[in-house]
């Protein structure tokens, strides 16, 4: 799949005329080179030479056989640095690009006509942006966390260092101060069937204002040019949960240091700016990995594949950057997932205005009948959303330690201060409220029945729904309980739906193999977590509707025990690599989505653990059957017990008259006249589109770099 990107972002010229060459030093393709072909030129490190950063990029030169190369940048001789790869390519680091334009051309000689290709790339700022747009400012920096020196806002830029560690004999891992010394515990890990001592090679650094961290393991200094045998050639990009509004650095990325991965010698990156908690843009953290992925590329060479790793947040990063800037990781393994931020703020808004409700006039439902109202396993799911992430929809519940309490919003004493709210990431695409200065909100309560699916049940009755819906309210737009329901704006609507932040399905992630790592922590002693098995059938089904199948998507489900974790790790990350490589090597005339069909692992399929040494593979549904299914039920959540519809892809619905014919219930006078009161306008109807909702524009949309600041988005080429 990496291959199939790199071909397919290529920029190339080629002239058949003879030309001057424009240096003595030369290259020479190696014999082997397959004849009759032109000359090519592109960028390997990022695929996209418009995206290019850091002032260096690794290029490749493909000339054709017995034929001698020069390779020029800005009108320099660049030749010395490419070297030649067993494939008869050419391959060099180009350095010292300056920010802007820069023009690179190799010609050859020699052998058959004069041939010229050219290409231009585009370098930016190792502090970014590229394609993100305007950065948040102020940014607080935290570059000690990682052992690095204390920075300076804005960029918080600090030297790269590099450490050691080893893993000992005792499964532990321990700093080494000369990686060329062996200790007499040191372990070993097995690469390509060859041991290899276990020592690991961290790198530290900051690239787009954020903290980096790279580690493999050792064998020498490492090469853009000559990959160490040490490093399978593949690379694992990890991502890390929550979401928050950042203005921060973070003092975390996903974590590069994991046995799992380095012992069958894949390398590791991550990012702060890859940790939702720190930033809650699925844009941003695609810029990132995008530029932390090419500064390794520049740094070991060209990477097989990259395979995307790390629940909740990380999986919405994973889900979301696979989907719309397709190419910066090839499959994904996103663990207790959901589909995008947006898709998961409504649940978590009702279960704040739940909370309320039965903390007051709703304090006579029973604890059955708050479980059917808010359709989860159990309730305690809705109070735990309440409790840990409706303060992310506030103006400043949720600011990090970071960010000094002077520095915070107040309407009165710093209207212009840092807002915390979660939507603040966003603030380049959804644009800001300029009544209030708040990024605008695309979260909608009007039409919402809440409770519908328990009242049709006979969990709740008619007069609880009736005064249910009648005194839920809703909130602001600092994230405070407020009377009236909430309201999205339409700009937001818009700009989501067209710029796909709410997740379609529809593009990138047709193409791109998933296996959903689902541990269940419905019930089995987790009643209170978050993380609910019904979001990856949400994934499912928008996968479904928008492309007519799902068969790119598998869903394994495990117990939340180490050893049922530890196994389904070890089994997926196996079966992801398998399904990649094949992939990698089909040369045939499939489209990419039939190739990512045609060569899913036959041992890889829905399924679950029945315990850590035994896994079934079944059909996994909505609603939960098989064995799998009584293993593993599957409950709702608060919107789709309102009539939503499992895609929960629906933010604003559009409405129809209240019609008390549709209820299998009788309403009392005043019953009635509550919900005509709770819903002037009519109840949703999902059997229509969602206001706004329309097909993404595409994908690798850029809102500025930092020379443009945001602009309204436009396709990379």
């Amino acid at each position: 799949m990496a291959n199939r990107t790199v071909r397919s972002s290529i920029v190339v010229a080629v002239l058949t005329a003879p030309v001057l060459l424009l240096g003595t030093a030369t290259a020479v393709a190696a014999p082997g080179t397959p004849s009759g072909r032109h000359l090519t030129i592109e960028t390997v490190s990022n695929p996209r030479p418009s995206l290019v950063s850091g002032g260096q990029v690794l290029v490749k030169v493909v000339p054709p056989e017995r034929t001698r190369v020069t390779v020029s940048t800005n009108g320099h001789d660049v030749t010395l640095r490419f070297h030649a790869q067993p494939d008869g390519s050419l391959l060099g680091l180009v350095t010292g690009l300056r920010d802007g334009s820069n023009d690179l051309s190799a010609r050859t000689s020699g052998h058959g006509p004069d041939q010229r290709a050219n290409l231009r790339v585009t370098n930016h700022p190792i502090t970014g942006p590229v394609f993100s747009g305007s950065q948040q400012r102020p940014f607080y920096c935290e570059t000690p966390a990682f052992g690095l020196p204390a920075a300076s806002q804005p960029l918080c830029s600090a030297p790269t260092q590099v450490s050691y560690q080893y893993k000992t004999t005792a499964g532990a891992f321990a700093p080494l101060t000369d990686p060329a010394t062996r200790p007499a515990d040191l372990a070993t890990a097995t690469v390509g069937g060859h041991a290899v001592p276990y020592v690991v090679r961290v790198e530290r650094g900051t690239i787009d204002r954020a903290v980096y961290e790279m580690a493999a393991l050792y064998d020498g200094a490492p090469s853009p040019v000559a990959p160490d045998r040490s490093w399978n050639g593949k690379l694992v990009y990890t991502f890390g949960g929550g979401c928050n509004a950042g203005y921060h650095q973070g003092n975390a990325t996903g974590g590069v240091v994991n046995d799992l991965f380095l012992a069958q010698g894949y390398a590791v990156t991550s990012s702060t700016l890859n940790v939702l908690d720190n930033n809650c843009s699925p844009i941003i953290s695609a810029e990132a990995a995008m530029m932390v992925k090419e500064h390794f590329i520049e740094t070991y060479g060209p990477v097989a594949h990259t395979i995307g790793w790390g629940g909740s947040g990380g999986a919405i990063q994973q889900y979301d950057i696979a989907e719309n800037y397709p190419g910066i990781v090839d499959g994904i393994i996103p663990g207790v997932s959901f589909p995008d931020p947006l898709s998961v703020g409504g649940p978590v808004s009702d279960c704040r205005l739940l909370d309320r409700y039965f903390a007051g006039p709703g304090a006579s439902f029973t604890a059955a009948q708050k479980q059917a109202v808010a359709g989860f396993a159990s309730y305690d799911t809705c109070v735990s959303w309440d409790q840990t992430f409706a303060s992310r929809a506030t103006a400043t519940d949720s600011c990090n330690a970071a960010i000094p309490v002077a520095a915070r919003w107040d309407p009165v004493t710093n209207p212009r201060g840092v807002k915390c709210n979660s939507n603040e990431q966003l603030a380049n695409q959804i644009g800001r409220d300029p009544k209030t200065g708040f990024v605008r909100s695309p979260l909608d309560t009007t039409g919402v029945q809440y409770g519908l699916s328990a009242l049709k049940a006979g969990t709740i009755t008619a007069a609880q729904f009736a005064d249910l819906n009648a005194a839920i309210g809703g909130l602001d737009h600092t994230g405070k309980p407020a009377a009236q329901r909430i309201a999205a704006d339409p700009k937001a609507l818009d700009a989501v739906y067209a710029d796909d932040i709410l997740n379609s399905a529809s593009q990138g992630l047709r193409e791109t193999p998933i296996i959903d790592q689902r541990t269940d922590l419905d019930l089995a002693g987790f009643g209170n977590d978050i993380h609910t098995t019904e979001w990856s059938y949400v994934m499912r089904q928008r996968l479904l509707r928008a492309n007519g199948t799902a068969a790119n998507q598998v869903i394994i489900e495990n117990h939340a025990t180490a050893g049922e974790a530890a196994a389904a790790s070890v089994y997926e990350l196996d079966a992801m690599d398998r399904w990649l490589t094949a992939i990698d090597a089909d040369g045939s005339h499939r489209t990419p989505q039939q190739k990512v069909l045609a060569n899913r692992p036959r041992d890889l399929g829905d399924g679950c653990y029945l315990s850590a040494a035994s896994r079934i593979t079944e059909k996994l549904t909505y609603p939960a059957s098989g064995q799998c299914g009584a293993q593993y039920p599957v409950a709702a959540n608060t919107r789709m017990v309102a009539g939503e519809s499992l895609a929960l892809d629906v933010l604003k619905c559009r409405l129809k008259p209240l019609n008390f014919r549709d209820y299998p219930v009788a309403f009392t006078a005043a019953d009635r006249k509550r919900l005509r009161d709770a819903f002037p306008g009519g109840v949703c109807d999902y059997s229509r589109p969602g206001v706004g909702q329309r097909a993404p524009i595409g994908t690798w949309l850029s809102y500025g770099d930092e020379r443009t600041g945001t602009t309204p988005p436009t396709k990379v080429r």
